[in-house]
């Protein structure tokens, strides 16, 4: 299937790769900060103290970015769990409507889930909210990342649907898993 947003979606895949390199650099720099302390204890001198505050809870943010902004990334690359025991013994036309029903149950959920983060998010920039951590961080910044990954993840179910649908009504004999949005 072709995608006309693919370009969102691989920036969304983008930005959660970064998400994840950046975790792994703080980490390492933590790891670093750690062994240099030993090194000055082990040769006689003091502790210098190289630590990154609030590393767990900075690590966990990104984390949640990867996660969500990897969304529509991974499915419209096939990369999703998907089970097709059922669905593919099918004949080629029932299975055109059994998969638009599995993409509209998907579709209502994550638009179900974009309402209540744009709520949330909204939210916590009217109060100020704020993570209880060692460091202070708005919580909007994180719950940003998480309601642009379910747009992008709703973008690229709508695309689906539509497509899907479009064979299921057209020439529903002919539908294969390719035609629901996998490659």
């Amino acid at each position: 299937m072709t995608y006309r947003l693919r370009t969102l979606y691989n920036l969304g895949g983008y930005l959660a790769a970064l998400c994840l390199c950046m975790i792994c650099a703080l980490i390492t720099a933590q790891i670093l900060g750690r062994i240099v302390d030993r090194i000055a204890t082990a040769i006689g001198g003091d502790r210098i103290g190289l630590a990154i505050p609030g590393l767990a809870e900075i690590s966990g943010f990104l984390l949640v970015g990867a996660s969500f902004l990897g969304l529509a990334y991974t499915f419209v690359h096939g990369g999703h769990i998907r089970v097709t025991l059922l669905i593919g013994q099918l004949p080629a036309a029932p299975r055109a409507f059994v998969e638009l029903f599995c993409l509209s149950i998907a579709l209502v959920l994550c638009l179900y889930l974009g309402w209540y983060l744009y709520w949330l998010l909204e939210d916590s920039i009217a109060f100020n909210e704020t993570s209880y951590g060692l460091l202070s961080i708005p919580l909007w910044i994180p719950q940003s990342a998480m309601l642009s990954g379910i747009v992008l993840f709703c973008l690229a179910l709508a695309e689906a649907w539509l497509a899907t649908l479009v064979t299921a009504v057209t020439r529903p004999s002919t539908f294969t898993i390719d035609d629901s949005g996998q490659e």
